[in-house]
């Protein structure tokens, strides 16, 4: 069991959710401000998604992500930014034609994945760890991408949040931490219940938790109804957490949440299972993170 506990909260993510819960983190001040609350509930981490202002749909956009990052450093509340290095994967094969994209595809090569990390240079960003029947569309990261993304996220003195969604992007984790890729220690998010990767159970996540190289940090979610369980499943197997309007909208059956009712409600489980939330400096230093200029 894990008794210094990092909470991470996804405030917003980039999937079309926009449409069921009227107080998601769609603006700029709106993502910044949900990452602000966030770190006052107790979370050490905020993991942000940018979206089109006007559609709320995720979107790629440095002008947006700078602004939302400049608002979170210029608060007067202490947290550490991790971006998401995930967007420009998402392909729908033609009707006609599969080879072609159809429309809702964006498809880009890895660098420009990071091209808003360059800029603003988070503490962390994630690093999807292959490609995944997503939900109805296929989500493309490439060996030869992920290499290429890894090098560079290291060059910058990123800490790169490897996500695996199956235990084959474990697998190939496992395999850039060998070559060099990853910087000690490697710190991986496992993420359950997506369709359609590994489910949010507990054999999965002890599978999974299972193998992992000797001096991994580690978190583990789940989706929807599945997320508060995986807190305390997480918790129980020695790794850290992640919970927030990413991943759940709701905070009980039919009552919409917020980002920090869902981490009170994380800490609440941590803190019965005998643990404790740490702060954002203690979690820069059991991840190592790089100091930042």
């Amino acid at each position: 069991m894990n008794s210094e506990v990092i909470v991470s909260c996804p405030v917003t993510g980039g999937g079309d959710t926009a449409h069921i819960h009227p107080g998601l983190p769609i603006t700029p001040k709106q993502i910044a401000d949900a990452a602000i609350e966030a770190a006052k509930a107790g979370a050490a981490i905020a993991h942000c998604h940018v979206r089109d202002p006007e559609t709320g749909k995720g979107v790629r956009d440095v002008a947006l992500y700078r602004e939302v990052v400049e608002r979170i450093r210029e608060s007067d509340t202490d947290v550490i930014i991790n971006l998401t290095a995930g967007m420009g994967g998402d392909f729908i094969p033609g009707e006609d034609d599969p080879s072609v994209a159809a429309e809702g595809s964006d498809v880009v090569g890895p660098l420009e994945r990071l091209a808003h990390v360059e800029e603003l240079l988070p503490e962390i960003c994630s690093l999807d760890c292959g490609s995944l029947n997503f939900g109805e569309s296929v989500y493309i990261s490439t060996p030869a991408m992920l290499r290429v993304m890894a090098a560079r996220i290291k060059e910058l003195g990123v800490k790169p949040e490897l996500e695996v969604f199956d235990m084959g992007h474990l697998a190939f984790a496992n395999q850039l931490v060998k070559e060099g890729l990853i910087e000690d220690p490697p710190l991986y998010q496992i993420c359950l219940g997506i369709p359609w990767g590994a489910p949010a159970t507990a054999d999965a996540m002890l599978a999974m938790r299972d193998m992992l190289p000797p001096g991994a940090q580690w978190a583990g979610f789940g989706i929807s109804r599945m997320e508060m369980p995986m807190v305390a499943g997480a918790v129980l197997l020695g790794g850290h957490v992640r919970v927030g309007l990413e991943d759940n909208l709701y905070l009980s059956r039919g009552v919409l949440a917020t980002n920090g009712q869902l981490v009170e409600k994380a800490i609440g489980i941590i803190e019965a299972m005998g643990a404790r939330a740490v702060t954002p400096d203690e979690a820069r230093k059991t991840l190592k993170l790089r100091p930042r200029n």
